[in-house]
């Protein structure tokens, strides 16, 4: 990437990392983590037209979100009264790896329905 002069990461954190969680103490510092680490590698690389963002996403429709949680406890959580969709996520993905998000490094982007 550096020797092309153009690049795109994204890192998948969490909502985790920015409300925190109870018993989720070592998931929540380690998606923290992860956002420090793109700002400050964004700041390294962004001279040389590489971008470095994080999607931190909150209740996203899965088989673990359904055996863990029913609609309604989402609905309690969730400002928006439902949980994400995958392609939402992958949406907002594609748009920072698009030459459209080339201004757009540094970031941690949540993506979960108003909960932060």
């Amino acid at each position: 990437m550096l020797a092309t002069r153009w690049g795109r990461i994204v890192a998948v954190s969490s909502v985790t990392a920015i409300l925190g969680n109870r018993g989720q103490v070592n998931y929540g510092a380690a998606k923290a983590g992860l956002i420090g680490a793109v700002k400050s590698l964004a700041r390294e690389v962004a001279s040389r037209g590489v971008t470095v963002n994080a999607v931190a996403p909150g209740i996203i429709a899965s088989p673990a979100v359904e055996a863990a949680m029913v609609p309604r406890q989402i609905s309690e959580i969730v400002p928006m009264k439902r949980a994400g969709r995958p392609e939402e996520v992958a949406d907002l993905i594609g748009f920072l790896v698009s030459d459209k998000a080339a201004y757009i490094t540094g970031q941690a982007i949540s993506i979960n329905g108003g909960m932060v």
